[in-house]
């Protein structure tokens, strides 16, 4: 050998134990060496003595105790093996680093997906690093007097996990998505659609997420019942809906951990006798949604169905997609559109509502609009559309676009053109989409609250006025808490739920931080289409017969001369029309060279033009 390092190695020399036990080393196991030695003396005469053995005992005796020599050997090996490795046990230090053998981790990774986990027990946490601290500073085991074995170690249970959004890998064409500029058509200077970078089908699957949206604050949320109302609330309220008290309404603002609060259905359980009466066997259905629920509604037979287009296979397997009707419109799909016991027309499932608890159609509407986390009490998500409108993109992929991508729970279109709610009023007045006097008692009640009107110092909140024909979310308690207070003001106030929407989105955002995605009015415009109500396209009724006989001379009485040019009155709407405006022209002489075609034809294209551009809720 040449090298003292060589020696060293090759050595079973390790240094004291408690010295390498501090150092934080490993105990390795002892190397012998394979030095050889010379037989000693004893050997030798061992071996003399065997051979006088052999000379004076018989061959059978000398096999006989040749075996017993070789019992005995191998039971003293047995010992001695099994009290060494007993040794071995007591002299190894119990392994408790519980960061490198404990891995509380629930997130994914792949190249497009990433899900994070947010741990909110801060108790177990400190339990294990208490563990942590014990197993560094383990004592020697010359010092120890007992060890607390790993087996033997209750962990605590695992927080739980929330989704916290994710992003598209460098590169992905949505991340440099950008929006063209708008078609230079001067005849049409109206809202329009534009386009939208949607992931593929099969992707918005996949990014689903498996664990609810982080709620914040609000972790427990749950619904006053009153068997028995109390009607001495200051104004407004129902009987669906409750009375509160306006300072039980500011409490409501007052965000903590567990909350209780009204959110209709007061009488008891969603469809059981409180009014919004359903069928047993719809409720069992209802309840069976456990993912997505596309939910729609048509009431006095206002709408006809439109069936959504573009959707996948595995969509339809497994979102529920559910129309609300009054029985009303029940009869009318009866006679018209084949309803029969199954209950389907197309991919919707029509459900049949008993017992409108109110005489408004626009404020029952409000119900499965704003209400959806009640009837379907086991979904995740809901998207809500008004029944004029007809669902032209999979909701997997709307659904990934507007909440997963943007880590939001609530989404929501801008109005297209106004954004101040102030403004928004004046126009629900000139509309005459609500009494003036309720509207001006409203915006004077939220004035005196601090409403003021939109500036960009609510930046980066960009509108006050959201169009509510459509509406997507998670059901978590945050914004489930959200649509239940949005739906305590239209119950108190006015059913247009564009007037009170900023305020109680923006209480919730001053004790939260939680706000809503309001994306573009033409990104919304991409993925539903907007139809005409039934009345728009009806065929006029056929004219009245009449007798072509002339009446008596002597009943003949002589008609006045027709004016020369009058304009027709428009036409009135019910109530639930809210989204209809017919524009009149004025009356104004007309040469008789051009004639009353062109004026006609003219107040025509106007009317129509109205109905597409303005939407209803």
């Amino acid at each position: 050998m040449s090298g003292g390092g060589s020696l060293g190695i090759r050595s079973g020399s390790y240094g004291s134990l408690d010295k390498q036990l501090q150092n934080g080393g490993s105990l390795l196991p002892v190397q012998q060496t394979s030095a050889r030695t010379k037989p000693s003396k004893m050997f030798k005469e061992k071996e003399g003595l065997l051979y006088w053995i052999c000379k004076f005992a018989g061959r059978k005796k000398v096999g006989m105790l040749l075996l017993c020599v070789i019992s005995a050997a191998v039971f003293l090996w047995v010992l001695y093996v099994g009290k060494g490795e007993d040794a071995q046990e007591g002299d190894q230090v119990p392994n408790l680093r519980l960061n490198d053998s404990l891995s509380i981790n629930y997130s994914e990774s792949s190249p497009i997906y990433r899900e994070q986990t947010k741990m909110y027990n801060e108790t177990s946490f400190n339990n294990i690093e208490s563990q942590n601290s014990i197993a560094n500073s383990v004592e020697p085991m010359d010092k120890m007097v007992s060890v607390r074995p790993i087996e033997s170690t209750v962990f605590p249970p695992p927080p739980p996990s929330y989704f916290l959004g994710y992003t598209l890998p460098p590169g992905h064409p949505c991340n440099s998505f950008t929006l063209p500029p708008p078609p230079a058509d001067k005849k049409r200077t109206g809202p329009r659609p534009c386009p939208v970078c949607y992931l593929p089908v099969e992707e918005a699957i996949a990014l689903m997420p498996k664990v609810p949206s982080f709620s914040p604050v609000l972790k427990n949320l749950t619904y006053i019942t009153e068997p028995v109302l109390n009607r001495e609330a200051e104004f407004g309220g129902s009987d669906f809906g409750g009375y509160p008290p306006l300072a039980q309404r500011n409490n409501s603002y007052d965000i903590r951990e567990s909350m209780s609060v009204h959110c209709g259905f007061v009488k008891g359980k969603p469809g059981r006798g409180t009014g919004y009466d359903l069928d047993e066997e719809d409720i069992l259905y209802m309840e069976q949604c456990h993912g997505i629920v596309v939910v729609s509604a048509i009431f006095g037979a206002f709408d006809d169905i439109n069936q959504p287009s573009n959707i996948s296979e595995y969509s339809r397997k497994t979102v529920c997609f559910v129309m609300f009707v009054d029985e009303e419109t029940e009869a009318y799909l009866k006679a018209n559109s084949g309803l029969d016991r199954t209950k389907k027309i197309g991919i919707w499932r029509i459900v049949v509502i008993h017992n409108p608890p109110y005489s408004d159609a626009r404020r029952t509407g409000k119900i499965p609009k704003l209400l959806a986390h009640r009837l379907f009490p086991n979904a995740r998500f809901s998207l809500w559309i008004d029944g004029k409108l007809e669902l032209v993109v999979d909701p997997y992929q709307i659904l990934e676009r507007h909440l997963w991508r943007k880590n939001a729970t609530f989404a929501i279109s801008r109005h297209y053109k106004r954004f101040d709610v102030f403004v928004e009023a004046e126009a629900n007045k000139a509309a005459k989409k609500y009494d003036n006097a309720s509207i001006d008692f409203q915006i004077e009640f939220y004035k005196n609250e601090g409403l003021t009107p939109y500036s960009e110092a609510k930046l980066p909140i960009t509108s006050d006025v959201p169009e509510g024909c459509v509406i997507i979310r998670e059901h978590v308690p945050i914004s489930n808490l959200f649509v239940c207070l949005w739906f305590n003001e239209v119950d108190r106030f006015t059913s247009r739920d564009q007037i009170s929407f900023s305020t109680v989105r923006d209480k919730l955002w001053a004790k939260t931080n939680w706000t809503v995605n309001m994306f573009l009015d033409c990104e919304r415009r991409n993925f539903v289409v907007q139809k005409y109500h039934r009345d728009h396209i009806l065929p006029n009724p056929p004219p009245v017969p009449v007798d072509l006989e002339p009446p008596p001379l002597s009943l003949a009485v002589e008609a006045p001369p027709p004016p020369a040019l009058v304009s027709d009155l428009p036409k009135k709407f019910p109530l639930e029309t809210t989204g209809e405006r017919v524009v009149r022209v004025p009356t104004r002489k007309v040469s008789p060279r051009r004639g009353g075609r062109r004026s006609a034809s003219r107040r025509h294209r106007k009317t129509i033009s109205s109905d597409r551009d303005t939407d209803s809720s």
